[in-house]
C-alpha cells in the first residue's frame, strides 16, 4: 500500500441528500416516526384522503424539529400501499428540505418495501428482514436490499421461531451473517443485530439465564462479527417487576452494566432513570445481580422479596441521603453526578481544608466527578438536563473556590515583582472559568458566539455546558457578535477552536465571511458551525472551502465533545482532519451532481400551474373587527394552554412526541424529570410576572396583483408584499405554489368586493434580561436555558392564541371553532399563519413592510436586527390567510428568472435580492 492510500473507515453510512455517518461516538438516532399511518391518524388521514402535498408537511416538520431518519410506513388495511408508498416518496424527493435526511422504509409486507426502495433516493434502511420464512426468501429479501444499496435490520428469528438461548441467538446470528456476506457479499457495517431481550424473574427456570444468555451473545457476536452493530429492548428484561421503578431501573443498570462491557452498541431503555452501578443499594445491586447473572437458585425469590418492602415507597430507597456518609471526595463526586446543590458549598469548603491548594479540589474531586458525567452523557445513559444540572453543581463549587484562587494569584503577584526575584508576567486579563491557564491545565479554549444580527443561543448554550463539563474553557460572547470581536477575542485569549451558532438563514452568509476572514487573517485553529439552519452539505459546499485551518459541522451537543477531543488532540487531529475533509470533498461532488437531477419550470410555467381555487364561487369573508389592535400586557396563565410542549424536549435533545415521550423506554424518566422542573419554573414565571407579552394584530383589506403579490390598503395608502412561486417540476396534477394564490385576485374581485389579509407580531420575552442575569450570578445555566426555552413556547403559544382569536373573535371566519391544544398543533384549523423567513414565505426582507404595517416595534417593543432577526428572541411576527384551500408548503430553490422579476417588483438590486435569498437560489 502507498503512502498516499487513503482508508476510509468502514462505519455505517445513510443519505438522503445529505450523509449520516454513524461512527462509534454517535449517540442514539433520532428517527422521526409521524410518516407512519400506523403512528399518526394526521398522516394517516391525509394519505387516505390523497392529500400527499399535506402530508409532505408532516415530514417537514419531522425534519425541522430535528429528526435524523425519517421512518415511512403505509401499512394499512384501507391502503393500496404500494401505491402509497411509492407516491408519497417520490413527492418527497422534490422537497430537498426533507429529502436531505436518510429514509427508512418501514413495512411487515415486502412488496411495498419493493416499492419504496424503487423510489427513494439516497442511502436508506430496510426494517426489516429476518430467517423466519427460510434462507431463500431471506437472501432473495437481503439481494434486493443490497442491489438498491439498503442497510437493514436482522431479527434473531429463524424457522424455528425467535432465538432464546445463547447457542440459538449465536447461531441465528451468525448464520444469517454468513448468508449475507458470503452468499451476497453484504458489507457487514450495514447489518444490525437484535438478538432478543427477554424477561427474567418470571418464575419460569428456563427463563433465569435469558439476560446473561444475552450478554454473552452479544460478546460473541462482537468477536465474531465485529464490523456489525447489536442492538436490544433493554426494557424487556425487567417486565415481571412493572410497576416497581425502583428495581426495574436496578436491573437496567446492572443489565446495561454488564452489557455494554460485552459490547452492546444500542438499546432501547429509560436511561434518563438509571442510578450510576455503584451508587445502586449494595444489597439491592446484589440480589439484581444474582437474577442477572443467573448466580444462585433462589435469585428470583430474594428479589421479590427485596421487591415487596420497598414498593409502597416508591423511590425512597434510591433517593436517601445515606450518601452523606461517604467522603467529602464521594459525596462531591455523588453530588456532581447527581446534580445535587443542596450540600455543595459546605462540602466545597471541607474539601477545601483538606487540600494544599483550591485548585486541587477542581482538579482532584470535582474533575473526577465531572469525568463520570462526560462517560455517562457519551455512553447514552445520560441526557442534556442531567447534564447541564451537573454543569450547575460544578459552576456553584467553582464559585466558592475562586476567592480563594485569586488571592494565591496575588500573593504570587507580589513574590514575582519582589526586587530581589525575577520579575514575572501578570496573567492574562479576560474572562476565564475558573481561573488563568498557568494555574490550571484545560482542555482546551473555545471562543464560542452567535454571529452579528442573529439573537438565538439556546442550543449554543448547551453546547457551551457540555464542553465545560468535559474540561474545555468555555468564553462565550454571546449574541449579534460581528466578526471583528470573535476573532479579535480568539487572538487575546490564545483560544484553541472557534464556535459559530446561528438561527436564522442570513447566519449562514456571516458564517462564511468569518471564515473568510480567519483565512485572510492567518488563523490555524478549527472553526466549529452549529445551529438549526446549519448543515454538514452547506457547511461542506460554502464555508470548508473558504477556510483550511479546519472547519466541521457539529450537529448537537451529544457530538461535540468527540469532534472538539479530536479537534485539540494532537495524535488525532491530522487524521481526524483528513477525514472530515474526505467526507466534506464527497458532499461536495454529491451536491455538484444533485443539482443536475432537479428539473426546474420557468418562471412563466410554474405560474400558469398556481394553485386552482374556484374564486368566482367564492365570498371573501369580511372581519368583524378590522385594524390594528394592539395587547401591552397580555395574561401569561392563559397561554400556559396553547403550549406545544415537544419543541420544548428537542430543545434539550430528547426527542420524541409529547405527552408519549415521558413513557418513553428510553428518555421517560429524564423527560418527566425535566417537566416537572418546567412546570415550577412556569408557574413561578406567572405567579410573579417575570416575563411580559404584547401582540399587535392587524387585518387589511388585499387582492392578488401580477400573479404573485397582494396589494394592501392601508390607511397610508397601498402597500406591495411580494411573495415567491415554487419552480421545481412537479408530478401531474400537483400546482407550483406561491402564498398570493390564496388571496382572490384582483381582477376576480367584483364591484365592492375586497378579500382580506392579516398580520402579526407577538413576544413574550420582555423582561427576560433581569432574570437571566439572576441565575449567572448563581451560576445556574439550567434555569437560563430553562427560561428561554420557555420564554420560546410561550411566544409561540402566544401566536397559537391569537391566530385562534383571529378566527373566531376579530376576522370571525370560524366562530364556532372547537378544536383542542392537540388539535390545534396538528395544525386543523381553518387558514394559515407563515412567517417571513419560513420555508413559504423564506425572504427574511418583508418582515420590515410587516413592522412598517403595523408599527410592530412601538407598539410591542421587538426590533429586528440588521440581519432581520428579531429581538427578544422569543417573538413570532407573520401573516394570516383566511382561505380554506391556503396551506404549508416549502417554495424551494428557485430560477434566474424569478429573482430578476422578484428584484424588479421589490424595486430592490438583484444583488441585494441575491444576497437575501442565497439558500432559495439554484446554484
Amino acid at each position: 500500500m502507498s503512502s498516499d492510500t487513503i482508508v476510509i473507515p468502514r462505519y455505517l453510512r445513510l443519505s438522503g441528500l445529505e450523509p449520516l455517518v454513524v461512527r462509534p461516538e454517535t449517540n442514539f438516532i433520532n428517527i422521526g416516526e409521524r410518516t407512519n399511518v400506523t403512528g399518526s391518524k394526521k398522516f394517516a388521514r391525509l394519505i387516505r384522503e390523497g392529500k400527499y402535498e399535506e402530508a409532505l408537511t408532516v415530514a417537514r416538520q419531522q425534519v425541522e424539529n430535528g429528526a435524523q431518519i425519517l421512518d415511512v410506513n403505509m401499512d394499512d388495511a384501507l391502503l393500496d400501499g404500494e401505491k402509497a408508498m411509492t407516491t408519497f416518496l417520490q413527492l418527497l424527493a422534490a422537497e430537498p428540505d426533507i429529502a436531505r435526511i436518510p429514509i427508512m422504509i418501514d413495512s411487515s409486507r415486502f412488496n411495498i418495501i419493493l416499492a419504496g426502495l424503487k423510489c427513494v433516493q439516497g442511502k436508506c434502511i430496510v426494517n426489516s428482514i429476518s430467517l423466519k420464512e427460510g434462507e431463500k426468501k431471506f437472501l432473495e429479501q437481503a439481494s434486493i436490499c443490497q442491489d438498491f444499496g439498503a442497510a437493514v435490520v436482522v431479527m434473531a428469528f429463524d424457522e424455528k421461531g425467535q432465538a432464546d438461548t445463547l447457542e440459538r441467538r449465536v447461531e441465528v446470528c451468525q448464520r444469517a451473517y454468513q448468508l449475507l456476506t458470503e452468499k451476497l457479499d453484504y458489507p457487514p457495517e450495514d447489518i444490525i443485530f437484535d438478538p432478543n431481550v427477554f424477561a427474567v424473574a418470571t418464575g419460569i427456570e428456563e427463563h433465569n439465564h435469558y439476560a446473561v444468555d444475552f450478554i454473552e451473545a452479544t460478546r460473541r457476536i462482537k468477536q465474531l462479527m465485529p464490523l456489525c452493530k447489536v442492538s436490544g429492548g433493554i426494557s424487556n428484561v425487567s417486565f415481571s417487576f412493572r410497576g416497581n421503578d425502583v428495581v426495574r431501573e436496578a436491573m437496567h443498570a446492572v443489565f446495561l452494566y454488564h452489557a455494554i462491557k460485552a459490547g452492546l452498541d444500542m438499546g432501547i431503555v429509560n436511561a434518563g432513570a438509571i442510578p450510576v452501578y455503584d451508587e445502586i443499594p449494595e444489597e439491592l445491586r446484589t440480589r439484581v445481580e444474582d437474577v442477572i447473572l443467573d448466580r444462585r437458585p433462589d435469585a428470583t425469590e430474594r428479589l421479590m422479596e427485596y421487591a415487596e418492602q420497598v414498593k409502597s415507597q416508591g423511590k425512597q430507597v434510591l433517593k436517601d441521603e445515606s450518601w452523606r456518609k461517604g467522603t467529602v471526595q464521594e459525596r462531591l463526586i455523588h453530588a456532581l453526578v447527581n446534580g445535587i446543590t443542596d450540600y455543595i458549598e459546605q462540602d466545597v469548603e471541607e474539601a477545601r481544608l483538606l487540600y494544599p491548594r483550591p485548585l486541587d479540589v477542581i482538579e482532584g474531586p470535582l474533575m473526577d466527578g465531572m469525568n463520570i458525567v462526560g462517560d455517562l452523557f457519551g455512553s447514552g445513559k445520560m441526557f442534556l438536563p442531567q447534564v447541564v444540572k451537573s454543569a450547575r453543581v460544578m459552576k456553584k463549587a467553582v464559585a466558592v473556590l475562586l476567592p480563594y484562587m485569586e488571592q494565591e494569584k496575588e500573593e504570587r503577584l507580589r513574590q514575582q515583582q519582589r526586587p530581589s526575584g525575577s520579575a514575572g508576567e501578570a496573567p492574562e486579563s479576560g474572562e476565564v472559568l475558573v481561573d488563568t491557564q498557568q494555574d490550571r491545565q484545560s482542555g482546551g479554549k473555545i471562543v464560542m458566539a452567535t454571529v452579528k444580527g442573529d439573537v438565538h443561543d439556546i442550543g449554543k448554550n448547551i453546547v457551551g455546558v457540555v464542553l465545560g463539563c468535559n474540561g474545555y474553557e468555555i468564553l462565550d460572547l454571546g449574541v449579534m457578535v460581528p466578526a471583528e470581536k470573535i476573532l479579535q477575542t480568539a487572538r487575546e485569549v490564545k483560544a484553541d477552536a472557534i464556535g459559530l451558532s446561528g438561527l436564522i438563514t442570513p447566519s449562514l452568509d456571516e458564517m462564511v465571511h468569518v471564515a473568510q476572514e480567519m483565512e485572510r487573517q492567518g488563523f490555524q485553529i478549527p472553526l466549529l458551525i452549529g445551529g438549526a439552519t446549519t448543515s454538514r452539505m452547506h457547511t461542506a459546499v460554502k464555508i470548508a472551502p473558504e477556510y483550511s485551518g479546519g472547519v466541521v459541522h457539529v450537529q448537537d451537543a451529544s457530538k461535540c465533545v468527540q469532534i472538539v477531543g479530536n479537534l485539540l488532540n494532537p495524535t488525532t487531529r491530522n487524521n481526524f482532519l483528513e477525514q472530515i475533509h474526505q467526507e466534506y470533498e464527497g458532499l461536495r461532488i454529491s451536491f455538484q451532481q444533485k443539482k443536475s437531477i432537479k428539473q426546474y419550470i420557468s418562471l412563466q410555467e410554474a405560474r400558469a400551474n398556481k394553485t386552482p381555487i374556484a374564486w368566482e364561487q367564492y365570498q371573501p369573508p369580511a372581519p368583524l373587527k378590522p385594524g390594528i389592535h394592539v395587547f401591552t400586557d397580555y395574561d401569561l396563565e392563559e397561554l400556559t394552554h396553547y403550549i406545544d410542549w415537544q419543541p420544548f424536549f428537542i430543545a434539550w435533545e430528547l426527542h420524541g412526541k409529547f405527552p408519549q415521550i415521558l413513557d418513553d423506554p428510553k428518555v421517560g424518566e429524564s423527560a418527566r424529570r425535566l417537566y416537572e422542573d418546567a412546570q415550577a419554573l412556569l408557574r413561578q414565571i406567572v405567579k410573579e410576572k417575570w416575563l411580559t407579552a404584547r401582540a399587535v394584530i392587524g387585518l387589511f383589506p388585499a387582492c392578488a396583483v401580477d400573479d404573485d403579490d397582494v396589494l394592501v390598503q392601508t390607511t397610508n395608502g397601498p402597500l406591495r408584499l411580494c411573495f415567491l412561486r415554487q419552480q421545481l417540476k412537479k408530478a401531474a396534477g400537483q400546482p407550483n405554489m406561491c402564498l398570493a394564490d390564496f388571496i382572490k385576485p384582483q381582477y376576480q374581485l367584483s364591484s365592492g368586493e375586497t378579500d382580506y389579509i392579516g398580520a402579526f407580531a407577538v413576544t413574550a420575552g420582555i423582561g427576560i434580561e433581569q432574570w437571566i442575569q439572576f441565575f449567572e450570578a448563581d451560576h445556574d445555566d439550567y434555569h437560563i436555558i430553562m427560561l428561554k426555552a420557555l420564554a420560546d413556547r410561550l411566544a409561540e403559544a402566544f401566536a397559537e392564541r391569537m391566530h385562534e382569536r383571529i378566527r373566531k373573535e376579530f376576522w370571525g371566519y370560524q366562530p364556532h371553532e372547537q378544536l383542542t391544544n392537540e388539535q390545534l398543533i396538528r395544525e386543523e384549523y381553518v387558514g394559515i399563519r407563515p412567517a417571513p423567513g419560513y420555508p413559504a414565505c423564506p425572504d427574511h426582507t418583508e418582515k420590515r413592510k410587516l413592522f412598517h404595517l403595523l408599527n410592530a416595534t412601538e407598539a410591542t417593543g421587538i426590533q429586528l436586527t440588521e440581519s432581520l432577526a428579531m429581538y427578544p428572541a422569543a417573538s413570532v411576527c407573520g401573516w394570516y390567510f383566511s382561505h380554506p384551500e391556503s396551506k404549508y408548503f416549502g417554495v424551494g430553490k428557485i430560477l434566474e428568472d424569478q429573482v430578476e422579476d422578484y428584484a424588479r417588483r421589490k424595486q430592490m438590486p438583484i444583488e441585494e435580492v441575491s444576497y437575501w435569498l442565497r439558500p432559495q437560489l439554484q446554484d
